[in-house]
């Protein structure tokens, strides 16, 4: 048995990392526990940031060829090594896991590489990649285990021709044909970037629609713009299978709501309907952990029901986004501390990082109309933003949402240009209860895309102005 921490965090994303070094910042004795080799979880290894290297490597290439002609610029004998593009996403990842160790090592975490498990009261049995076991000793446990991809029922994952997220990350070549099962944020950027590369992308997707979790103008507008973009869609459709045959996959498919059978063939089926909670084999259930029924632990400001023992991230509810994951790690940390520690639920932005981008913080209208909430609307499209037409990048809109009484904002939703940069904006004003009156009289540089958002703020009150 060691000396005892304050506090041992059974993984090493988002969550648990960001706890971990809050937590050293605070001057707590910290351990983490990953299992991989490398820090920063499913986001930094095989998600968040290597998909978004790839969506920009491909995002360029795709312009070079496209875009940039219309503005003069021609580029001839154009090609794609997908090994470069690949070895650089790589890069990306390595410089990043390294910048997590080092700052462990400034904060004084001590990293633990193996498999965590809660053994007993203030113990946390590893395993090592040999079985080798030890045993620390902690006045608090932290769950940080994340989430891993769903299956799908009798269609079994290989990584090679039907592959999950992580092996559609690393394609050793263009396939001629991709199809997609799932229309959500994860199924929409990674067919985004092979369909840039060359592939013909098919989504299939259970529901009438794209973006469950969207506003449902923001969801149309976007389905128009990637079928301009020529990405197909199977939308109402269940997947009942995928038959391998020798030189190709055949998909079948049928209405969710009943109807003719129908199939697809194609090079690669990539399968992304959702992600669940890791949350067995941790020894929760005989420590007094209380999980739902699909999985997830329940938390109370991040304590479970066994003393001591807290959960975050994708293992507990709500969206399961790596910074949401970041927030909680923060605040758990900083409870553990005995310090006020705060996550405001109701302004956790969404962002897709497709092309044109989709990004959202708040309610959408769906959900106010829902509630009962009234509410005013103000919208601006990007083909009347001067900046966005200078950049020929003028898909999309802006919209935001205010209570038709106090005028606090409610939501916003963009789909465009650069929207996961300018969201942040909307979040900051959210967090302070801003009205959109204040947006809308905050002096904005000309020309940005920001005044997009300036515009659709003016818009609640009916005195938009053009340009």
């Amino acid at each position: 048995m060691s000396e005892p921490y304050d506090l041992v965090i059974i993984g090493g994303g988002p969550g648990g990392y960001n706890c971990a070094i809050r937590a050293g910042q605070l001057g707590l004795k910290v351990a983490c526990i990953e299992k991989r080799a490398t820090l920063g979880g499913t986001c930094l290894n095989v998600g968040c940031i290597p998909s978004k290297a790839l969506l920009h490597a491909s995002q360029s290439y795709e312009e070079v060829s496209t875009a940039l002609p219309a503005m003069g610029v021609v580029c001839k004998d154009l090609s794609l090594d997908l090994g470069a593009m690949m070895k650089a996403k790589d890069e990306t990842v390595d410089g990043l896991t390294k910048g997590i160790a080092f700052l462990f090592k400034k904060n004084k975490v001590t990293h633990i590489e193996g498999t965590g498990r809660i053994a007993g009261p203030g113990s946390v049995e590893v395993s090592d990649a040999k079985n080798k076991k030890s045993t620390l000793s902690t006045k608090n446990i932290v769950i940080a285990t994340g989430s891993e991809v769903t299956p799908l029922p009798g269609i079994e994952i290989d990584e090679k021709r039907i592959v999950s997220s992580t092996g559609a990350l690393s394609l050793s070549s263009v396939p001629k044909s991709m199809v997609v099962i799932g229309a959500g944020v994860i199924g929409l950027e990674l067919g985004s970037v092979w369909r840039r590369l060359g592939a013909k992308v098919s989504v299939v997707e259970y529901l009438p629609r794209i973006l469950p979790g969207a506003d449902g103008e923001v969801a149309k507008q976007a389905t128009r713009a990637f079928k301009k973009q020529g990405i197909d869609f199977h939308l109402g459709m269940k997947v009942t299978g995928v038959e391998k045959l020798k030189s190709k996959l055949k998909l079948s498919m049928e209405p969710a709501a009943g109807g003719d059978a129908a199939q697809l063939e194609a090079d690669v089926v990539l399968v992304c309907i959702g992600r669940r909670p890791i949350t067995q084999g941790l020894g929760l259930e005989e420590a007094g952990v209380t999980i739902d029924t699909r999985g997830f632990i329940e938390t109370d400001h991040w304590k479970t029901g066994a003393a001591n023992i807290w959960a975050i991230g994708d293992c507990t509810t709500g969206p399961m986004l790596a910074h949401k994951a970041e927030e909680e790690g923060t605040a758990c940390a900083e409870a553990i501390a005995g310090k006020a520690a705060h996550v405001n639920y109701d302004v956790i932005p969404g962002v897709v990082y497709t092309a044109p981008e989709i990004a959202w913080v708040g309610r959408t209208e769906e959900e106010l109309k829902d509630a009962g909430i009234a509410f005013k609307k103000g919208a601006f499209p990007f083909s009347a933003n001067a900046r966005a037409r200078a950049n020929h990048q003028s898909t999309g809109f802006v919209k935001v949402l205010a209570d038709a009484t106090t005028d606090e904002i409610l939501g916003v939703h963009m789909l465009g240009p650069n929207v996961s940069e300018m969201i942040g904006e909307a979040a900051l004003a959210m967090e302070f209860r801003a009205a959109s009156e204040d947006i809308a009289r905050t002096c904005h540089a000309h020309p940005t895309l920001s005044e997009a958002l300036r515009q659709a703020a003016m818009g609640v009150e009916g005195w938009t102005m053009q340009m």
